[in-house]
């Protein structure tokens, strides 16, 4: 399954009582009140989870979390960043 469609499952099942129609990669989450700004530091543990990843305080922003595609992005450069940690 790709990065974006575990982020869709994931808002589907948490705030659309499962319904995922109508939500793609490309859809303003917060612009379409589907998350609240509380909804975002829920994401973000699911992210954190879920990808293995860790989301800096400073990388929490709307701009990151403003559609699935962005989110998607966000885990993508992370999990590089921290490969190249190691």
């Amino acid at each position: 399954m790709s990065t974006q469609q575990s982020i869709i499952n994931y808002i589907a099942g948490v705030w659309l009582d499962g319904d995922a129609e109508g939500l793609d990669a490309q859809v303003p989450i917060a612009e379409l009140n589907i998350i609240d700004s509380a909804g975002i530091f829920d994401l973000v543990h699911y992210l954190q989870d879920d990808f293995r990843i860790t989301v800096p305080l400073q990388e929490i922003s709307p701009a990151n979390f403003r559609t699935v595609d962005t989110m998607a992005a966000l885990v993508e450069r992370l999990r590089r960043e921290g490969e190249a940690v190691r």
